[in-house]
This record gives structure tokens, C-alpha cells and sequence, in this order.
């Protein structure tokens, strides 16, 4: 038995027949020190529902519900992993609840009960979908107060990027604008069976009351999508579609017109936003 009372999740996988499978996205975390480690980094959950997202075998299932999580919602889609998760909400009565069924198309927020903290190492073939829903729901503040995720470490570089660096795009943008994200934990592929091929790294993300600057998400997302589409050109073509004068709407920004995307800080592109928004046709 594992300190939890639980069998050790190796026992666990041979007993349910839980080998990974590459088409679901999985690489189990076998090590429950390592999944002690993500819960913490989370924070305090004991006053928290948790939204888990991929649990497989469940190992850090139990880990939030060991670090005191008030009640713990995973959503799986594997129905290979339902009786294991089963055994672990038999042994927390009353604190797991699980649903059968695609995180892309189940809505459990309902199940939720605030504050509500998203922990989950996601499946890589849907991770980043996840985190942009996550980020853009139709009114602010989300049903989250942190999100806790694993991502390639690749992904999890582009959430925090600065501007000027590589990474820099529009993942970065979005994590940004109304939350603050941190690298919290690095594992290497080794932490992980099968082991992938990449490393990977644990992102806090953090939701704040209120957007960083003013912007009208639709007109940000658009200009973001825009300019980053063809990063490497000067920002007066990327964005030309959006407006005609748009060296005009620019200069109001700050930003030079032969600045590229990359370059731009958050602030200056919620600036060329609101620029664009000012001389948009007003309804009625």
C-alpha cells in the first residue's frame, strides 16, 4: 500500500489495464511524490472545489484529495480508468465525482462549486485548446481562480514569453491580458511512462479581477491573430486588413508602423485595440 492507503498506481495500470494510449494524449506521472509536488503548487485547496481533467489511473487524484481538497471534479474519457477511479473515490466518500466523458465537450461547471482551482496534467493532444477556452470565456472574471496545468514545456514557454523573445506570441498575449502565469515545477521525460519525447513543465496561472489594460477581447484577439500570423513582417502589412489607415491607428498606439509583432508589449497592443474600437461604426 502506497501512504495513502491506495495501491501503488503501477499495481493499479497492470490491474485495469491502463497502458497509456498515444491517440488520448497519456503519460501517467507513476510517482506520488511528484504528484504531491503539483497539488501543492496550487495552493491551499482545502477551501476549493478542484476541476481535474485526464486523471487515468488517477495519481494525482489523490494527491489533491490527500493535500485536503474540498471536493475534487474529474472529467475522464478513457472508460478504461473508471474503476480505478471508482476504488479512489470510494476511499474519500463524498469528496470525488467523476464524469465520463470528452473535456472538450462536457460542461461541469455546474458541478463546481467557488472557488474553483483547475489542476491537471493534460492530455498533450488537447492541453493548449483547453488552456485558450479557459483563458477567453464570454465574461470575466472565469469560473476559475488558478489553473495548475502541465503542459511541453515548449507550450508552457510560450504562456509566460516577455516580448522580444522567441516564444513571444499569442498564447503569451491571452495568458497575460487578465491573469498572471508562472513556471511552477520542470519535469523531465523520465518523470513520465511512457516517457515522452519532450521535457515538460507545470504553469500556475493565476486569474485576476480585472484585464491588465483595457481592451474589447474580440478586437484584441483579432488584432493578436493578426499580427502574429505573419510575425516576421512590419506591422503596417500584417495589420493592414483590419483597417486602412491602420498606420494612422499605430502611431495613436505608440507603436511604429514598421515595428513587428513580436516586439510589441501587451500594453501597446490593448492600446491599438482601443484605437481600432474609437473609430469603429457605432450601432443605432
Amino acid at each position: 500500500m502506497s501512504a495513502d492507503g491506495l495501491p501503488p498506481l503501477r499495481e493499479v495500470i497492470a490491474a485495469h489495464g491502463l497502458s497509456a494510449r498515444k491517440a488520448l494524449g497519456q503519460n501517467f506521472i507513476l510517482d506520488l511524490t511528484l504528484t504531491a509536488r503539483i497539488a501543492r503548487a496550487a495552493g491551499d485547496l482545502s477551501a476549493c472545489d478542484v476541476l481535474e481533467v485526464g486523471p487515468g489511473p488517477g495519481g494525482l487524484t489523490r494527491a489533491l484529495l490527500s493535500e485536503g481538497a474540498r471536493r475534487v471534479v474529474a472529467v475522464e474519457k478513457d472508460a478504461r480508468a473508471l474503476p480505478a477511479l471508482a476504488q479512489i473515490a470510494a476511499h474519500w466518500p463524498g469528496r470525488l465525482e467523476v464524469v465520463h466523458g470528452d473535456a472538450l465537450e462536457a460542461d461541469v461547471t455546474g458541478l463546481l462549486r467557488p472557488p474553483v482551482r483547475v489542476v491537471a496534467n493534460l492530455p498533450y493532444n488537447v492541453g493548449t485548446e483547453l488552456l485558450v477556452r479557459w483563458l477567453t470565456p464570454p465574461d470575466w472574471p472565469p469560473f476559475w481562480t488558478s489553473l495548475t496545468l502541465m503542459f511541453q514545456r515548449e507550450v508552457a514557454q510560450r504562456i509566460v514569453a516577455r516580448p522580444g523573445e522567441d516564444a513571444y506570441g499569442r498564447l503569451a498575449i491571452l495568458a497575460q491580458w487578465r491573469a498572471s502565469p508562472r513556471i511552477v515545477l520542470d519535469l523531465p521525460p523520465g518523470a513520465f511512462v511512457p516517457p515522452p519525447k519532450v521535457s515538460s513543465s507545470v504553469v500556475h496561472i493565476e486569474a485576476l479581477p480585472e484585464p491588465r489594460f483595457p481592451a474589447r477581447a474580440a478586437t484584441l484577439s483579432r488584432v493578436v491573430a493578426a499580427a502574429f500570423n505573419q510575425r516576421r513582417k512590419m506591422l503596417r502589412s500584417s495589420l493592414r486588413g483590419l483597417a486602412p489607415d491602420i498606420e494612422d491607428h499605430l502611431a495613436r498606439a505608440g507603436i511604429p508602423p514598421t515595428e513587428r509583432a513580436e516586439r510589441v508589449s501587451l500594453e501597446g497592443f490593448c492600446a491599438l485595440s482601443r484605437s481600432l474600437d474609437a473609430d469603429a461604426p457605432q450601432p443605432g
